[in-house]
């Protein structure tokens, strides 16, 4: 009888036993569930992140996932797809395994429902997305200098009113005025008038006006590159994929993206006239995105017009001044005068004259620009390059320079950069990513509205043993 006693004993006790074994195996399996879940979501949306694009990161040091993954449709459903895949290949490794035992899956987790659900575009926020990880990367590059130094320029610039000064407009009223008065006639043969010829130089140095900056400044205009592109195949000129704009914990970690960091940026990965880079489609890319024209020479012309521009409005307001140059313009509108018998036109011919030699000068500050010189923005008559004499022979009178003090092409063409509208800088450089990342292997379709740099992913597993469980995470390059 006592043996009996304890069987019984013992199976109620191992009953319990049992019951807590069970329970307590269930429950490793629940916690072991969960735990494989956030483990696998973690590598899984890391391997999303190191699918980056490489030549992206190789050219322009970003960090983006091409949705396309080089082929011919975007789409963040392909995302969605390798994340799946990615979890799946790891929530069951050892898929079709026949070894020894056939053992059994102790969690038995396949991948449910993958939603991308926000993720930031590089063109999104009118490109901030993309000038965050700019910002980033150059956290520690010393702006100081560089800052000083465009602020000084656009100081003086806006100070004299280069930018907005009509030149051309003051000299025209100069020329309407010796219009208005009109030159004597003379009979040649019976009945027949003629106008004396005033002979003023300046009419042949505003001749040469149309003739085109570069086509005047260069020594051989046909070395200029005669790249052209097709605009409407890029980001600029066509409509965008777009996200959900920029990650709230991305911008909290990275701040604002920083215009002028973004601007120094862009003259450390593009080229430029006299500073072209090997890997560029368009030779001129600063000057591409200046002026957003599809061929170098017009992106070339652009910038040596404003140039000119520029240098026409400081030059007129220097010869103004300079009592000597006044004088000698005054001694030769006397004399073309005299010979014409019009002593009334001779003070509008002697600012004609002036505007003339200024027009001479801005031509030879373009030329030494463009030959790696310097010119100040306001200039002293040790600065001044050209005599009076030059304006009846403006290409023959200038002269290839190079050193001056000042500043040289580069801080020129920052200063514009700076003064441009965000939109089109920041749009147009995308272009210019584009452009060189499609002349590698295998990126004929790139497309930067088509790269995300963050994510955010709604996950769920289920489990063979009847378990589900869902998930939200935020993952990116941040």
């Amino acid at each position: 009888m006592r043996r009996g006693y304890i069987t019984v004993f013992l199976t109620l006790s191992l009953t319990l036993i049992l019951s807590l074994v069970f329970t307590l195996i269930e429950g490793a399996r629940i916690s072991a569930t969960r735990m494989k879940f956030e483990c696998v979501a973690d590598i899984g949306m890391n391997s999303v992140l190191a699918e980056f694009h490489r030549e992206l990161l190789e050219q322009y040091d970003l960090l983006f996932v091409d949705m396309s993954y080089g082929g011919s449709y975007a789409d963040i459903g392909n995302t969605e797809e390798h994340l799946r895949s990615y979890m799946q290949r790891n929530l069951r490794p050892d898929a079709g395994y026949t070894g020894f035992g056939n053992l059994r899956d102790f969690l038995a987790m396949d991948a449910g429902k993958v939603r991308i659900g926000q993720y930031s575009i590089a063109s999104d926020d009118d490109g901030a997305v993309l000038k965050r990880q700019v910002t980033d990367y150059m956290a520690d590059y010393p702006l100081g200098a560089v800052m000083e130094k465009i602020e000084l320029g656009v100081s003086e610039l806006n100070g004299y009113g280069l930018e907005t000064r009509n030149v051309e407009g003051e000299r025209q009223s100069y020329e309407a005025q010796i219009d208005e008065i009109g030159l004597p006639t003379r009979e040649v043969e019976e009945g027949v008038y003629e106008e004396v010829p005033l002979n003023n130089p300046a009419d042949a140095a505003n001749a040469t006006r149309s003739s085109g900056v570069l086509n005047l400044v260069l020594d051989d205009p046909a070395a200029v590159s005669a790249v052209k592109v097709t605009l409407n195949d890029y980001l600029s000129h066509r409509t965008l994929m777009r996200g959900t704009g920029m990650c709230q914990e991305a911008a909290e970690i990275s701040g604002e993206p920083n215009e002028l960091i973004f601007q120094t940026y862009l003259f450390e990965k593009c080229g430029f006239y006299g500073k072209e880079m090997e890997k560029s489609l368009l030779k001129y890319q600063i000057e591409y995105i200046l002026a957003g024209q599809d061929t170098d020479w017009q992106n070339l012309e652009y910038v040596a017009k404003r140039l000119l521009r520029w240098r026409e409005a400081a030059n007129v307001i220097y010869i103004l001044t300079d009592g000597a140059k006044i004088a000698e313009a005054e001694a030769m509108a006397l004399a073309l005068t005299a010979v014409a018998l019009c002593p009334e036109l001779a003070e509008p011919v002697k600012y004609t004259i002036l505007f003339a030699w200024a027009y001479l000068e801005s031509l030879q500050d373009v030329k030494t620009l463009l030959a790696g010189g310097r010119v100040p923005i306001c200039k002293t008559a040790a600065d001044w390059k050209t005599g009076i004499n030059g304006i009846t022979n403006v290409k023959g009178s200038l002269s290839q320079e190079g050193g001056g003090r000042g500043l040289n092409y580069e801080e020129y063409l920052r200063i514009m950069l700076f003064l441009q509208d965000q939109h089109s800088r920041t749009f147009r450089a995308m272009d210019i990513m584009e452009m060189d990342i499609r002349r590698t292997a295998g990126n004929a379709r790139f497309r930067l509205d088509a790269c995300f740099d963050t994510y955010q992913a709604d996950l769920s597993v289920s489990s063979g043993f009847g378990y589900s469980y869902e998930m939200s995470r935020c993952y990116g390059f941040y």
